[in-house]
């Protein structure tokens, strides 16, 4: 796997190359790229599809900088910067990151994908966000929670990957996505960072700021999440100026795991400017 030497550390990241239109897959906390692992490889065909592993838990080199949610902001910025990419399909699941990105640093976006992430005032999303908040917080939290999520009698539990998935994540990948916290103090030492300086404002002025992104826009929004509210999605196609909102049936907020080939087929059909 690649990797790029950034203001702040470094950041892994897959790239199938090709020149195919440019997809960049962001994801969500204690998750790296293998989230969107089946979506990549159905857009990997006809698309140069590059995901980076930001500093959320899962990466495995600690950051020079701790990080908090505005310096990921700046971070994806850099990156895309960095490797010179133009005309880009920003997609991301679960955090909310993107938003403030195309809002503050739209000028290398052709195009904006929403998967069922934060947004407004729900941040950190539901139960689970709220634990992880606490958990930051908390002498020797963050280890206990990831002792609690590293069992796997307890993964499918509404307050771990069963809160964002309908079918079981193979244990070979979350326990990839939990190898790092689990076993380097530097990397919890990020999380922990990263998690108690959320600016509970951010994804408001984000929302303010989505109104003057002019830009083909997609928001895909799970009908049974349990962590993003359905009226979210909703809200954020009507603000963006050029959004649509597909709502997906039969999945819950990581839709990448849940209903790849379905999102495959509604991102490749969005750069397409099919739909």
């Amino acid at each position: 796997m690649p990797d790029i030497e950034l203001s702040a550390g470094t950041i892994e990241y897959e790239d199938t190359g090709g020149d195919g239109p440019v997809v960049v897959l962001l994801h969500g906390l204690v998750h790296d790229a293998t989230v969107w692992r089946k979506v990549i490889a159905d857009l990997r065909t006809d698309h140069r599809v590059i995901a980076p592993t930001l500093p959320y838990g899962a990466h495995r080199r600690p950051m020079r900088r701790p990080p908090t949610p505005d310096l990921v902001n700046d971070l994806i910025a850099e990156f895309l910067d960095r490797l010179d990419l133009t005309d880009v399909t920003l997609v991301e699941n679960d955090c909310g990151r993107a938003q403030t990105v195309a809002a503050r640093h739209p000028q290398r976006l052709a195009r904006l994908a929403l998967v069922a992430c934060e947004a407004f005032d729900n941040y950190p999303p539901g139960l689970p966000g709220k634990l992880i908040g606490v958990a930051c917080r908390t002498p020797g939290g963050v280890a206990a929670l990831v002792r609690t999520l590293g069992l796997k009698p307890l993964r499918r539990l509404p307050v771990g990957i069963g809160a964002l998935t309908k079918r079981p994540v193979p244990d070979a990948v979350v326990d990839g996505w939990l190898h790092p916290l689990r076993t380097d103090p530097a990397i919890r030492r990020d999380f922990r960072h990263y998690g108690t300086h959320v600016r509970r404002d951010e994804l408001l002025e984000a929302a303010q700021g989505l109104r003057r992104f002019d830009r083909p826009a997609l928001v895909v929004w799970a009908t049974e999440d349990l962590m993003m509210p359905r009226a979210h999605g909703r809200r954020l196609a009507e603000l963006l100026p050029q959004g649509r909102l597909v709502e997906v049936e039969d999945t819950r907020t990581l839709i990448p795991e849940d209903q790849p080939e379905l999102l495959a087929t509604l991102l490749r059909e969005f750069v397409a400017g099919k739909r």
